[in-house]
């Protein structure tokens, strides 16, 4: 992605440890990522995108990661917010929303965890009731990216207590709709340039178009959007372990110990290839699976706006499989290659690489998050070891 590499170079280095200072949102950038139409980058041209799929979104998260995994999420939140509706969204309701998300003009929030249900989606406590025409929304969400800045939220409900994880529902709720506040904003170790806050509904009256999918479906719709979503996570980590590297062995090839140059000594060159062969695996393993996605995945959404049906229900119509298993290999590797390359690059670069003007340390502390959002690499491990127990009990 040439144009994303671009942006990273020029615009996004030189101000990346600025906004990590300040945790403010990267305005600039987004202007700058809205300009480029990489908002729309995943979106078939029939939808205002620029037709591309999951594997070119992937690889713009990379490059623009490779600088700031924090700024990069200027882009990465906002498609994560929106695939619910991507996946589910009627043509009604990708109209009213998809089009201003598409172009950047709006920004779009997931949030789905609460304080007592991360790990436990199921365990959620927000919840809507039906009155008449509306839903009735009250409960809070913690710790969601994007924060104040999105402009639409997909929210996950319970709209039926009693049914358990069969009353989950999700709405899309709109910024300035009454009695949608937010909490406090989040001081966070990583990922500090995109802020992070707690949303609070207080009675708030959403319409009940704003339904995504049918009520109880929320829970399907949620994981079938992280198999979407967390090969997106996976690249963000590769992204900020090539970006540490790039830092990292520039400085080895010029600082100079015992009258030779770090790079020259033998344990570090074996460090350094053992740490780039990882990346290198986890890169082969992410792009092969989005590749494989998009076979399903680009020629469904295409479909879907064609013919005025769900991009899900296309999907239905070509017989794909879940991508569990291999989403959460994906999300799984790279995450752990990323906090496993950053930390060593640190090790290596010694004392200036524990400070803050060296921006090494910076890509171990985004690093540690991809570990733990979208799922965190329990769960993953979770999630694959109990497919493959249903594959060898089939």
């Amino acid at each position: 992605m040439a144009l994303a590499k671009e942006i990273a170079e020029m615009k996004i280095k030189p101000v990346r440890a600025k906004y990590d200072r300040s945790g403010e949102m990267p305005w600039e950038i987004v202007d700058e990522l809205r300009k480029a139409d990489l908002y729309g980058l995943y979106y078939p041209e029939e939808a205002g995108g620029m037709g591309g799929g999951l594997t070119e979104l992937a690889l713009a998260v990379e490059e623009l990661s490779k600088a700031c995994g924090g700024i990069a999420l200027a882009l990465a939140a906002s498609a994560l917010g929106s695939m619910p509706m991507v996946l589910c969204a009627t043509p009604e309701q990708r109209q009213r929303w998809l089009g201003d998300i598409v172009s950047g003009k709006k920004l779009c929030a997931f949030a789905l965890t609460e304080a007592e249900a991360g790990s436990d989606a199921t365990s959620l406590k927000t919840t809507a009731v039906k009155d008449g025409d509306f839903y009735i929304v009250n409960g809070s969400k913690c710790f969601i990216s994007g924060g104040e800045a999105a402009d639409i939220y997909t929210v996950a409900v319970s709209t039926n207590p009693a049914r358990g994880p069969r009353g989950i529902s999700l709405l899309v709720i709109e910024k300035g709709t009454p009695g949608f506040t937010f909490g406090k904003k989040e001081d966070k170790l990583g990922i500090r340039a995109n802020p992070t806050y707690s949303l609070i509904f207080n009675n708030v009256r959403v319409p009940k178009e704003n339904l995504i999918g049918s009520e109880g479906r929320g829970l399907l719709i949620v994981q079938e959007t992280l198999d979407y979503s967390r090969p997106g996570v996976a690249a963000q980590a590769l992204g900020i372990a090539q970006g540490a590297m790039d830092e990292t062995i520039p400085y080895l090839r010029t600082r100079t110990q015992f009258g030779h140059p770090v790079s020259s000594f033998q344990a570090i060159q074996h460090k350094l290839a053992d740490l780039s062969a990882k990346i290198a695996a986890g890169r082969a393993l992410v792009y092969q699976l989005s590749k494989a996605m998009d076979k399903e995945f680009v020629p469904a959404f295409k479909n879907a706006v064609l013919n005025g049906t769900t991009v899900h229900d296309e999907l239905k119509k070509l017989n794909t499989r879940r991508w569990t298993k291999y989403s959460s290999m994906a999300k799984l590797f790279c995450s752990d290659t990323a906090m496993e390359v950053t930390s060593e690059c640190l090790n290596l670069c010694g004392g200036i690489g524990y400070m803050t003007d060296f921006p090494v340390e910076k890509f171990m502390r985004d690093a540690k998050i991809t570990q733990i959002y979208e799922g965190t690499n329990h769960i993953q491990r979770n999630e694959i070891a109990s497919a493959l127990i249903k594959e060898y009990a089939a």
